[in-house]
């Protein structure tokens, strides 16, 4: 049965509590509103219903009605993306699967650095779970508070720790996933090592729910940090970032687990709007760096580590000036002005952003490049690029001149996104570094993207799902 019927059985409704009971379905029009808005409110939909699975065996026997039914699906985790996959079309002839209440710890085996948990566990319970076993899960990112750990494996998550540790793609040795027919895939292996035939698991792992609905993973640990050492501190330069994150790459031992750089602009946003977000130092300067080293070894002298990258980078005219930290009350201090820079540029008006990746050896050629580019379209545009330079990971967000009119601003969205975008691919870059395509970027990647490439992802998405139930219209 194919699925785009505008209409379906009468009894669809009444067979769907009857498999989730009345807690696990939601009709009230008020009561869906908070499923249907994006996270940055730029997409807003309708559905038939919102289901709440309690379990996997729930959310298969809701997969399979929706297939007997011609409903297609739309599942969703926190709703914390940012790209408009987990929210439904505005023709309202979708079934929204929230997988919030399934949100429970399986297992965790210390020895095997190994933790199994729901789709719907939040991510910052999963990280609690880990270290209270005392071991790290090091994903971390700024919605880790509501975010679930289902759609962070979804989207390919990345966060602040991609340097030291790798995307959600990295951290995964399982998943449990519905597939489009209704059946239940369990891939939930431990192993570290397995080479019997293709790696299944990562076919879903950043599909975005196109594929199939994760329902639970097995995730990897690591040991828990006994030392952390941070430092807000002050570069020259983008270049000068670069170069200094392979030095302190070296000199630590390959210590560093975050390295964010923070132009002044964006900082200044955040002091004007932010409460509680200060100036680390007097002295202003154009570019800076969060800086973070980490070790396991409770002995280990990591802030003379520190101390010395920071002294030898300032003989080199690497670093102009830097504070670090001396309690972790003045770590968290560091950590708000990073956290606090995309809501501090909402009150500078309209804004068009870009989450871009390039090889770190060339973030400062792409800075300088998107920046002309921009500033040549659109005279008195504010640059906002900040980001995870050591992974070369860069959210080049733009805020509009000030005084001009935000929707004028917004309207030129496309041709501000094909003049960065450019200049991203030809360094052989992603216009999607870990949000993900969703709504927002298909049309892009269906642009840049190989002809090869897109015929692939094209003839998975029909083998998986042939009668196209699953987020369709989303990724592509």
């Amino acid at each position: 049965m194919t699925a785009d019927k505008n209409s379906v059985p009468d009894d669809f409704i009444p067979r769907l509590t009857e498999i989730l009971g009345p807690r696990g379905i939601i009709t009230d029009a008020a009561d869906m509103a908070p499923y249907l808005l994006d996270e940055r409110g730029s997409f807003e939909g309708k559905a038939r219903a919102i289901a709440r699975p309690s379990s996997t065996e729930e959310v298969a026997a809701v997969v399979r009605l929706c297939g007997e039914c011609g409903v297609q699906i739309v599942p969703q985790g926190g709703n914390t993306g940012l790209c408009g996959a987990a929210t439904p079309f505005e023709h309202g002839r979708e079934l929204l699967i929230s997988l919030t209440r399934m949100n429970r710890v399986r297992e965790i085996d210390p020895l095997n650095y190994a933790i199994t948990v729901d789709a719907g566990v939040i991510l910052a319970d999963v990280q609690k779970a880990a270290s209270d076993a005392d071991r790290l899960f090091p994903l971390s990112l700024g919605g880790e508070g509501t975010a679930r750990i289902g759609g962070n494996i979804s989207t390919n998550a990345g966060g602040t720790g991609v340097l030291r540790f790798g995307p959600a793609r990295d951290l995964v040795l399982g998943l449990e996933v519905v597939l489009a027919d209704g059946r239940i895939w369990d891939g939930l292996t431990a192993l570290r090592k397995d080479n019997t035939g293709y790696d299944l698991k990562q076919l879903f792992i950043g599909a975005e729910g196109t594929l199939g609905i994760v329902t639970a993973a097995t995730l990897k640990l690591f040991p828990k940090p006994r030392q952390i050492e941070t430092a807000f501190i002050a570069v020259p330069s983008p270049q000068a970032s670069i170069e200094l994150l392979s030095q302190a790459r070296e000199a630590s031992g390959d210590r560093v687990v975050t390295f964010e750089l923070i132009p002044r602009l964006p900082l200044e946003f955040a002091v004007r709007h932010i409460p509680d977000v200060r100036d680390p130092m007097t002295t202003p300067h154009d570019f800076y760096v969060l800086f973070e080293l980490a070790s396991s070894q409770a002995g280990n002298d990591l802030r003379g580590v520190m101390e010395s990258t920071l002294s030898d980078a300032m003989q080199a005219e690497l670093v102009l000036d830097g504070v670090i930290a001396e309690s972790g009350a003045q770590a968290a201090d560091f950590w708000r002005i990073r956290e606090s820079l995309p809501e501090a540029q909402k009150y500078e008006g309209a804004s068009i952003k870009h989450d871009i990746a390039v090889p770190v050896s060339r973030v400062a050629d792409f800075l300088e490049q998107a920046t002309a580019k921009v500033m040549e379209a659109v005279p008195g545009i504010r640059i906002c690029a900040f980001g995870h330079v050591g992974d070369g990971n860069m959210h080049f967000n733009l805020a509009q001149p000030e005084g001009a009119d935000g929707e004028a601003f917004k309207a030129r969205r496309e041709e501000i996104n094909r003049l960065v975008h450019d200049v991203v691919v030809s360094m052989g870059g992603s216009i999607s570094a870990e949000h993900g395509i969703g709504r927002l970027r298909k049309e892009e990647l269906a642009h840049y993207g190989s002809d090869i490439g897109l015929d692939l992802m094209r003839r998975i998405k029909a083998t998986l799902d042939p009668d196209g139930l699953m987020n369709p219209g989303k990724v592509i």
